[in-house]
């Protein structure tokens, strides 16, 4: 049973904060849940079934495609399926989601400035996959330094004993890669987990402070490039997408967390085949399909009731 905090002790754990914050220390980050223990068997099933209906489940046999799906609608309950969701892949320019967060995690730390000509490039980098502006704050960030906080404790974005994670070991231009990742020995990789994840603890405020996070979310908002998931769901009203995709030759990636009217899910596709592009396009209504009909179902006893 949850304990609720005095008035008093509240008083002294604010007091706290606010001391180490004097001298120089960040409070600790609040504490997520364990996704990999929110793994939901009835929704792990029912993706199963739409990916089968949908004719790419050899694609998932064969390790060609990997998704994830993740369910917020209930912040506090979280509710997970994958397949090959550990599966290490060439996700192109969608891990320029992490050039993105050692950008604002280096802006924590005093290194980095976030004034408008930086926040100007992050945008056109997220929402228009500028190769030249991720280089460029790529360099910024430091080579080095985006690995250690991708494998730091307190991110955790990447373990190779976990099948890997998001990985940024190259520039985006005609550079060779300086470090390519343990497990695959990719130069941009991520696994769909890992990537489901980054949009899970930025949403709930777990990566960085709140003025922080918002800034993170403005530039994931605003899709400059118009295929896969956005174009999947360019028929459904009332839908906010924060986005990154990738694209380069067979590779195609797509990850976005996806809010609409009574629900909120984060859903990952990362497929190495010519047809990838229009496979996340096809797996976009169908999965928004799902989401909204298990909280159609859950709500209308509790409408019959009212």
């Amino acid at each position: 049973m949850a304990v609720r905090l005095s008035s008093i002790a509240a008083l002294l754990l604010a007091s706290a904060a606010l001391l180490g914050a004097a001298v120089g220390e960040k409070p600790a980050a609040p504490s997520s849940p364990d996704l990999r223990a929110c793994t939901d068997a009835g929704l792990q099933a029912a993706l199963a079934t739409v990916v089968e209906r949908l004719g790419l489940a050899p694609a998932v046999e064969k390790r060609r495609l990997a998704v994830a799906l993740l369910d917020v609608s209930d912040a506090a309950v979280p509710r997970l399926a994958m397949l090959n969701g550990d599966e290490m892949m060439y996700a192109a320019s969608l891990p320029k989601i992490a050039i993105l967060l050692g950008a604002f995690v280096q802006a924590e730390r005093g290194k980095l400035v976030l004034d408008e000509p930086t926040l100007a490039s992050l945008n056109r980098m997220i929402r228009n996959s500028s190769n030249a502006d991720a280089s460029a704050m790529l360099k910024k960030v430091g080579e080095a330094t985006l690995l250690d906080i991708l494998t730091s404790p307190r991110y955790h974005f990447y373990d190779a004993k976990a099948g890997g994670g998001l990985w940024v070991g190259k520039s985006y231009g005609k550079a060779a890669a300086y470090r390519r990742d343990p497990v695959a020995h990719l130069s941009h990789g991520a696994t769909a987990f890992q990537v489901a994840r980054f949009y899970y603890l930025l949403d709930g405020g777990f990566l960085l402070a709140p003025n922080l996070t918002r800034q993170m979310k403005d530039a994931l908002s605003k899709p400059g490039i118009h295929h896969k998931f956005v174009k999947g769901l360019e028929s459904r009203g009332q839908v906010r997408l924060y986005r990154k995709s990738g694209t380069w030759r067979q590779f195609h990636s797509d990850s976005a967390l996806v809010e609409g009217p009574g629900r909120r899910y984060v859903l990952v596709g990362i497929a190495e085949d010519e047809h990838g592009g229009e496979w996340l396009a096809r797996l976009a209504v169908p999965v928004d399909d799902l989401i909204e009909s298990r909280h159609a179902a859950t709500a209308a006893p509790q409408a019959a009731v009212r």
